[in-house]
């Protein structure tokens, strides 16, 4: 079994440089092409690691995106009164 890529290891400049959309399509296809079973042992430790870091990378900008939303509050007679940090998790 691939041995799995060190916590502290920072992602690729070129992985950083995705939005979260980006780097989910491309998890996506590395994730196709390991269960289509047609890459060699070598492709698919590379391909193993990068998708790791995509999937650290997805990880981090939805932890981002939940941390700037917010919740409006509301009074008791139905008007706003501000806002506070929603309760995404």
């Amino acid at each position: 079994m691939a041995k799995d890529v060190a916590p502290e290891a920072p992602p690729p400049d070129d992985i950083r440089a995705l939005s979260f959309e980006q780097a989910l399509a491309a998890l996506d296809e590395i994730v196709q092409r390991l269960e289509s079973g047609r890459v060699d042992l070598e492709d698919s430790i590379a391909i193993y690691t990068r998708g790791v870091h995509l999937k650290r990378h997805c990880e981090a900008k939805l932890q981002a995106a939940g941390e700037q939303v917010e919740k409006i509050d509301i009074g008791r007679d139905g008007v706003p009164v501000g806002t506070s940090p929603a309760d995404v998790g």
